[in-house]
C-alpha cells in the first residue's frame, strides 16, 4: 500500500538529518516522502533539497504559515489515500508504518491509527515510555486527558477523513487536540490506538512552561467550545497552570516533563531502541550521504 509521509519543517536542522533517515529506514518502503518548509532561516531546506531520491519532494514558498496551514497543505500535495504525519525533530521506529498499515487494512471501518512512543532527550536519551491503555479514546476520555490518549505526531490516516476533519489553521498551539475534539463531537473519530512504542519524541526543547501555559490557555476556550459541562475542566486547568509557574519558578520543570512518561521502563525496551536506533543511524540517503 502506498502511502504520503509529510514533514513540516521549521530551523530543524540540528534534527532534520536524522528524521529523515529513520523515514528511509522503515521496512515498508511504498512511500513518497513531503518535505513542507516553514520558511526556515537556519540550513533546514538545504538538507531537505540534498536528497536525490525521487520518491522525496521539497516545497517551499518562503513564508511562515505555522503548524496546522502546513498540515492541511501536505493532505492536498499528498498523491497517496493514506496520510503519515511526522514532526521533523522526531524518529520513528523501523516497523512503524508497517504495523500501522495492518490495521487500517485489517479494519476497514478505522481511519485513523496513533501509537505509543518512546520520550526521548534531544541527544535520544531515553526519558521513559508511553502508551494508552486502551485501543480506543471517547470524547469523555479526550476531556480528562485520560491515559497517554492520542500522540498527535504519530498518527497514520486515510486522506478522506483528513479532509473532512481541516485543522484549525487560527491556532498557534493544540491544533492536534482541536481536532480530535471536534471530530469526536461529531462521531467522526474512529481511531486505534496502538500500544506499540512506536515514535520517538523529543521532550527537550519541544515542551517549555511559556508553551504549556499557552496551550492550557487554548485548551480552556476549546472546553468552553465543545462542552456544556466546561466548569470542573476549566478550573482544573488553571490548577495545572499554577503548578507550572511555580515549578518554573523553583527551576523544577523537568519534573514535570519526566513525569509526562510515567511507564515501567525494564532493559526489553532499552535494547528495543538501542537496536532501532542503530538501524537508523546506519541507513543511508542518497544526497545526505554523498
Amino acid at each position: 500500500m502506498f502511502v504520503t509521509i509529510g514533514i513540516p519543517f521549521y530551523n530543524a536542522d540540528k534534527f532534520l538529518e536524522e528524521s529523515i533517515k529513520s523515514v528511509f529506514a522503515q521496512t515498508h518502503q511504498n512511500w513518497e516522502l513531503i518535505l513542507l518548509d516553514d520558511g526556515s532561516t537556519d540550513q533546514s531546506l538545504r538538507i531537505a533539497n540534498s536528497i536525490t531520491d525521487t520518491r522525496v519532494r521539497v516545497y517551499s514558498d518562503g513564508l511562515n504559515k505555522k503548524l496546522a496551514s502546513r498540515l492541511n497543505q501536505i493532505v492536498t500535495l499528498a498523491k497517496s489515500d493514506i496520510i503519515v504525519r511526522m514532526d521533523a525533530d522526531d524518529l520513528i521506529s523501523p516497523n512503524r508504518i508497517k504495523l500501522q498499515l495492518e490495521i487500517l487494512k485489517k479494519y476497514p471501518n478505522i481511519d485513523l491509527v496513533s501509537t505509543g512512543l518512546f520520550s526521548v532527550s534531544d541527544d535520544l536519551e531515553l526519558i521513559g515510555i508511553r502508551s494508552h491503555p486502551n485501543l480506543s479514546i471517547s470524547f469523555r476520555d479526550l476531556l480528562l486527558k485520560r491515559g497517554c490518549g492520542i500522540v498527535h505526531a504519530s498518527v497514520i490516516g486515510r486522506k478522506t477523513w483528513f479532509e473532512r476533519n481541516k485543522y484549525d489553521e487560527k491556532l498557534k498551539l493544540a491544533q492536534d487536540y482541536d481536532l480530535w475534539l471536534r471530530a469526536s463531537k461529531n462521531d467522526d473519530l474512529n481511531i486505534h490506538l496502538l500500544p506499540d512504542h512506536l515514535y520517538y519524541y523529543r521532550e527537550g526543547g519541544s515542551i517549555t512552561p511559556n508553551k504549556m501555559l499557552l496551550a492550557y490557555k487554548y485548551e480552556r476556550e476549546m472546553y468552553k467550545k465543545y462542552t456544556s459541562n466546561w466548569y470542573y475542566l476549566v478550573i482544573k486547568s488553571f490548577i495545572k497552570t499554577l503548578v507550572v509557574l511555580i515549578l518554573s519558578k523553583t527551576n523544577n520543570f523537568q519534573f514535570l516533563i519526566n513525569r509526562r512518561s510515567n511507564e515501567l521502563v525494564d532493559n526489553k525496551y532499552e535494547q528495543i531502541m538501542i537496536k532501532e536506533l542503530k538501524t537508523i543511524s546506519n541507513t543511508k540517503v542518497k544526497g545526505l550521504n554523498g
